[in-house]
């Protein structure tokens, strides 16, 4: 692993960066210019100051996205502020062009106050048609994310949603793989942050209609002191929360405690906190979904050992792939397409299970399909607009 770490450094310093701005009419004469500046520019702005809709037709706004971070969580690396954060954020919007024809743009704001980034992500809206929320630690993401839905574009914390979204659609998947009722299995997540929280959520219906969603009954979720349980005098508010749905039979103790007789492991929290005995004590054949960057919860081989039937982590050079790359591109390519002014709990639901569905046929060495598969985002993409337009044609 350490020689992506020097290779990934090495590209970076050769390129400066891995996004540009290419121009999409050629400047090579006069008349060009006047049509692409003054004074025929005046025209189109017209038309906009008369009405600010026709902006999605006329600008880049039909098809960009702000891909807007603080800093405070990046990766596993933690709070290295929003300089550090440029490669990631400059790594995301080439993801977004490269699997979704989308043109993002890295926005690094040097600033932790709630009140501050949402009003800077306020004054830059109006060019963009979707702000990709990213690496913005708990709680706080989830303030910024609720103050900013009425931007009437979508906005979309991919750290909760979209890891919620694929880690789904995984877990649809592997219950297909091994003959389980989704249902019915006892879920074990370690991490109560952005991602944990949003996972909790969606495994558990939360905000969903119970006809589109398969509510998982048994769902407990365990931080760094152990299971999140109402005997608790130390929780957060947003931890409370997650007791209105989750670890409704109020277990308590370690999460090594917790994991005895559990179907499923998903780790969103920091690495090599798993070993070979705490998988063996799980139920028979387990599914352990280690997702921490860049070192997971256990290594893939350990957790084989250990008994685990299907493995997967957050990393490209391990087989079963769990990441956000299979989720984002299709959800703001569909947004976007349909015009959509928020992303709503049915579109992540669609969401996860048109990625499961991209993989007909999974094995326990592939639940989802490869993050190179290019028939992914327009599966998603398609299910998402099919949700707005839907919704549209009901009004």
């Amino acid at each position: 692993m350490s020689n992506f770490f020097e290779r990934s450094l090495i590209v970076h310093e050769q390129l400066r960066g891995k996004i540009s701005v290419v121009g999409k009419m050629p400047i090579i004469s006069r008349d060009d210019i006047s049509l692409a500046y003054t004074p025929g520019i005046a025209r189109p702005c017209e038309v906009i100051a008369g009405d600010q809709s026709k902006a999605r037709e006329l600008t880049i706004k039909r098809n960009s996205v702000a891909v807007v971070s603080d800093g405070s969580a990046v990766l596993g690396l933690g709070n290295v502020g929003p300089h550090a954060a440029i490669p990631v954020m400059e790594g995301k919007a080439l993801l977004f062009k490269e699997f979704a024809d989308i043109d993002a743009w890295p926005i690094c704001i040097d600033t932790q106050q709630v009140d501050e980034i949402v009003a800077t992500v306020r004054r830059i809206a109006p060019v963009f048609g979707g702000i990709n929320l990213e690496d913005i630690s708990a709680p706080r993401c989830f303030a910024i994310e609720s103050a900013l839905q009425d931007l009437e574009i979508p906005v979309f914390h991919d750290d909760q949603h979209g890891t919620a979204i694929v880690l789904l659609a995984a877990l649809i998947n592997a219950s297909k793989v091994l003959d389980r009722d989704l249902s019915k299995l006892k879920v074990v997540v370690n991490g109560a942050g952005a991602a944990g929280t949003a996972i909790a959520r969606l495994l558990r219906c939360v905000g969903h209609r119970t006809e589109i969603c398969v509510s998982v009954d048994d769902v407990v979720v365990c931080d760094s002191k152990g299971a999140i349980h109402r005997g608790r005098d130390d929780l957060s508010e947003h931890k409370r929360e997650l007791l209105r749905y989750t670890n409704r039979t109020n277990r308590t103790g370690t999460l090594q405690e917790i994991l005895v007789a559990a179907d499923v492991f998903i780790g969103v929290s920091k690495g090599n906190i798993l070993s070979k005995r705490d998988v063996s004590n799980m139920n028979d054949n387990p599914i352990v979904l280690a997702m921490a960057n860049p070192i997971p919860e256990i290594m893939p081989e350990d957790a084989k050992r250990g008994g685990a039937a299907i493995v997967g982590t957050g990393r490209s050079d391990f087989p079963n792939q769990i990441n956000n790359v299979l989720v984002f591109p299709g959800i703001f390519r569909g947004t976007l397409d349909a015009c959509a002014s928020s992303i709503t709990e049915e579109m992540k639901m669609a969401a996860a299970y048109a990625l499961a569905a991209s993989m007909p046929n999974p094995s326990p060495e592939q639940i989802l399909p490869d993050p190179l598969d290019r028939v992914v985002a327009p599966q998603v993409a398609a299910a998402v607009a099919h949700i707005v337009n839907q919704k549209k044609s009901e009004q």
